[in-house]
C-alpha cells in the first residue's frame, strides 16, 4: 500500500510559508508534517498531491520522488493538515480499501486505488466515515503546537535510552535522559542543556557555542549554529543551517534562515533564506492580554490566533534591517525587505521594500539578483523552477 500526503484547498492559511512549499513540508515538531506521516504509515515509497504550480519545483528538487502521479495499486491518502495523536493513528490504520474518514466535508484519510490528484474529490461508492479527529487550520497553531510535537517526536522516534554522550568539560546537562545529541556536535564549555521542561534534541553537525543556554522541549537541526551566549527557551525547533542568536522563545524556523544577533524572537514562524538584522525584535504578547489576530492568505482578512501570544510569521527570503521592530502577529510575506525606524504591523505584502510608512514594490530582477548571491553561499543556485515559482508569487 502506497502512502500519499495530499495538501487540500485550506492551504493558503499556512501562507505565506506554504507559497513555496508544500503544507506537508511545514516543520512542527523535530520533524516536518509529511516526514512524521511517513514514519508512522509508510512501508516503503511514498507519494504527494500538491497544488499545480508546486509540481515543477518538487519534480526539479526531488527527480525520484512520486508527485501528482500516484501508480496504479492500493493507496492510503492522509491529509498533511492531520494533527497526530494515538486516536488519529488507530482511526486510520483501521480503514479498509473504498472507506474514507472525513471531518464534516473534509477528507481527512482515504483508502483506494483509484488515480487521485490535486482538488480531488471521494471516488463513487467510497464509505463516508465521520471523525471529530483535529486538524491544523491555520499556521499559529503550528506555533502553538511545536513543543507537544517536539516531545511526541522524541519519545516515538529519537527516544534512545542507550544514548550516553560525552561533552566538554564545563557543559552542563539537566536531565541527561531527556537529551539525544547526535554525531558530530560540538558544545563550547559553559553552554547549559537543560531538558526539565521537555526534552532536547541537537541533529548531526549542529554547534552550540559558549554561554548559551538551551531548554526544551527543543530541536537544533543539522549544521545550524547556536551563537555565544543565546538564551533559546522551550517549544522552539530550529531546521538545519540556521543560525540563531539572542532571546527566542515558542518558534519555528524552517531552514537556512538567520537570526545572529541581540533581539527577542517568539512565538514565530520564520521561512527559508531569512536574515533578522541585528536587534531585530518582535512582540508575541498584547498589552490587553487579549487573543492576538493576524493576517490570513485565505480569508484576505485577520482571524483569531487562538491565543495571548503570537509573535510573527516570515516567509521565505525575507530580511529585516537592524532595529528592526515587529509589532505582535506581524505577517511579512515572501522577498520582502524591510528597515527603518517605524513599527511595522499588521500584514507586509510579498515583495514589499522600504520603511514602514514608505513600503514599495520590490523588483523582480533585483530579488533574483540577491536570492542567488544568498543561495551561492551555501553551495547552490536559485533554479529555473524557483524563479518562474517567484515571479507568479511577485505578480509580475
Amino acid at each position: 500500500m502506497l502512502l500519499v500526503v495530499f495538501d487540500d484547498k485550506q492551504h493558503k492559511s499556512f501562507y505565506p510559508i506554504a507559497q513555496t512549499r508544500s503544507v506537508g513540508d511545514l516543520r512542527c515538531g523535530i520533524l516536518k508534517l509529511r516526514q512524521r506521516l511517513e514514519y508512522i504509515f509508510a512501508d516503503g515509497d511514498s507519494g504527494l498531491v500538491i497544488e499545480d504550480r508546486l509540481v515543477d519545483l518538487y519534480r526539479e528538487r526531488h527527480p525520484d520522488w512520486i508527485v501528482n502521479n500516484p501508480p496504479a495499486g492500493d493507496k492510503l491518502y492522509i491529509n498533511s493538515r492531520l494533527i497526530i495523536s494515538d486516536e488519529a493513528i488507530t482511526a486510520i490504520k483501521a480503514l479498509t480499501p473504498n472507506q474514507a474518514l472525513l471531518k464534516h466535508e473534509t477528507i481527512l484519510a482515504l483508502r483506494t486505488s483509484e488515480y487521485l490528484n490535486w482538488g480531488f474529490q471521494l471516488p463513487s461508492g467510497t464509505e463516508r466515515i465521520q471523525s471529530t479527529l483535529p486538524m491544523y487550520e491555520h499556521i499559529a497553531q503550528l506555533i502553538h503546537d511545536n513543543g507537544r510535537m517536539i516531545t511526541w517526536d522524541f519519545e516515538h522516534i529519537f527516544y534512545d535510552e542507550d544514548n550516553f554522550f560525552e561533552t566538554e568539560p564545563g557543559v552542563s546537562v539537566l536531565h541527561p535522559y531527556n537529551v539525544w545529541i547526535a554525531e558530530g556536535v560540538d558544545l563550547a564549555p559553559n553552554v547549559v542543556l537543560d531538558a526539565s521542561d521537555g526534552p532536547i534534541v541537537i541533529d548531526e553537525g549542529a554547534k552550540v557555542m559558549a554561554g548559551a543556554v538551551l531548554c526544551g522541549p527543543l530541536y537544533v537541526g543539522k549544521k545550524s549554529l547556536i551563537k555565544i551566549a543565546a538564551k533559546i527557551y522551550g517549544s522552539t525547533s530550529i531546521g538545519p543551517v540556521c543560525k540563531v542568536g539572542g532571546e527566542v522563545e515558542g518558534s519555528i524556523f524552517q531552514a537556512y534562515s538567520n537570526k545572529q544577533h541581540d533581539g527577542f524572537l517568539g512565538h514565530a514562524y520564520i521561512g527559508e533564506w531569512v536574515n533578522l538584522g541585528a536587534d531585530t525584535n518582535n512582540s508575541d504578547l498584547k498589552n490587553t492580554y487579549k487573543n492576538v489576530q493576524y493576517y490570513n492568505y485565505q480569508t484576505l482578512g485577520k482571524i483569531d490566533s487562538g491565543s495571548k501570544f503570537m509573535g510573527s510569521v516570515i516567509g521565505d527570503h525575507s530580511k529585516t534591517g537592524i532595529n528592526t521592530s515587529l509589532n505582535t502577529g506581524l505577517v511579512i510575506g515572501c522577498a520582502c525587505n524591510i528597515y527603518g525606524s517605524g513599527l511595522f504591523t499588521g500584514f507586509i505584502p510579498d515583495y514589499s521594500w522600504g520603511e514602514a510608512q514608505a513600503l514599495t514594490k520590490y523588483r523582480f530582477q533585483d530579488f533574483c539578483d540577491t536570492a542567488a548571491i544568498v543561495k551561492n553561499r551555501r553551495n547552490l543556485e536559485l533554479s529555473s523552477s524557483e524563479r518562474r515559482l517567484y515571479q507568479t508569487i511577485s505578480g509580475d
